[in-house]
C-alpha cells in the first residue's frame, strides 16, 4: 500500500508519526533530566542515595525509557554512577572536589576584591549591592537562600572586571549551589553563619582591606563546608 506524502513536509503519515514520537520521547527525557538534576543540586536526592528507574518514572509520571536516557546523561556529567539492575547512585560531593572548588573561589574572589579596592571609590557600588543582598538573606529558606548566597559571591567576582575569570566562576555555579545546599541540609544553623560571615566580608571590602577579606573568606568557606582549618 502506498502511503500519501504531505507536499509541505515531504513526509508521509507514518514518517510524521515517527518524528512526533521521537520528539515526545526527547521532551520527556529532557524534563526528567532537568527535574532529577534539580533534586540533586538541592540535595533532595542526597549524595550516596541509590535511586531506581522505576522510582523516578513514578515520580515524574513517565515511562522508564526517558528516565534511562536522563540517567545516562547525568552519569556522563558525573552526577550519577549507574549500576545495572540496581539503579543509580547519586555521586557524593568528594573532599577533593570540595577543596578544588573552594580553592578556585578563594583565588577568583580574592583577585576581584584586590581590583575593586585598588580603584578610587571602586568599592562603594559593590558594598551597596552586597548590603542590599544581605537584606534579602533575612527570612529566606531553602532554594531561595542558596540563590541569594550564590548572588552575593557572584556580585564580588563581577566587580573584578575580568570576563574570563567571571565566566569560569559562573561555570562552577552548580557545584557551588549543591555544596551550599548540602551544608544547610546538614545543619540549618549554617544559614545564620553564612549571613553573619557575608556581613563581615562586606565590611572588609568597605574598609578597603583585601588581606582581611582573604582571611575572612577562607574561614567562611572552610567553616560552612566543614573543612579543616575552619573558624569555630
Amino acid at each position: 500500500m502506498i502511503v500519501p506524502t504531505d507536499p509541505r513536509t515531504g513526509q508521509n503519515r507514518v514518517e510524521r508519526a515517527n518524528v512526533q514520537l521521537v520528539s515526545k520521547a526527547y521532551s520527556a527525557a529532557e524534563r526528567v533530566y532537568d527535574e532529577v538534576k534539580e533534586l540533586i543540586l538541592t540535595c533532595e536526592l542526597a549524595g550516596g542515595e541509590l535511586v531506581s528507574e522505576g522510582e523516578i518514572a513514578d515520580r515524574c509520571q513517565v515511562s522508564r525509557t526517558p528516565v534511562r536516557e536522563a540517567f545516562l546523561r547525568l552519569s556522563a556529567e558525573g552526577w550519577m554512577r549507574l549500576y545495572p539492575k540496581r539503579g543509580a547512585l547519586i555521586v557524593p560531593i568528594g573532599e577533593r572536589e570540595a577543596r578544588e572548588v573552594l580553592d578556585a573561589r578563594l583565588l577568583i574572589e580574592g583577585h576581584a576584591v584586590r581590583d575593586v579596592v585598588a580603584r578610587e571609590d571602586g568599592a562603594a557600588e559593590l558594598v551597596a549591592a552586597l548590603r542590599a543582598n544581605l537584606d534579602e538573606h533575612n527570612g529566606a529558606r531553602g532554594e531561595e537562600f542558596a540563590r541569594i548566597d550564590t548572588q552575593f559571591h557572584q556580585l564580588i567576582v563581577e566587580a573584578g572586571r575580568n570576563s574570563l575569570l567571571t565566566g569560569f566562576y559562573t561555570s562552577l555555579g552548580e557545584r557551588r549551589r549543591r555544596m551550599t545546599a548540602a551544608s544547610v541540609h546538614r545543619d540549618p544553623a549554617v544559614a545564620r553563619r553564612i549571613r553573619d560571615d557575608h556581613a563581615a566580608l562586606a565590611d572588609a571590602i568597605a574598609a578597603g582591606d583585601a588581606d582581611a577579606f582573604d582571611r575572612l573568606l577562607r574561614e567562611h568557606l572552610a567553616g560552612v563546608h566543614e573543612l579543616p582549618g575552619a573558624r569555630r
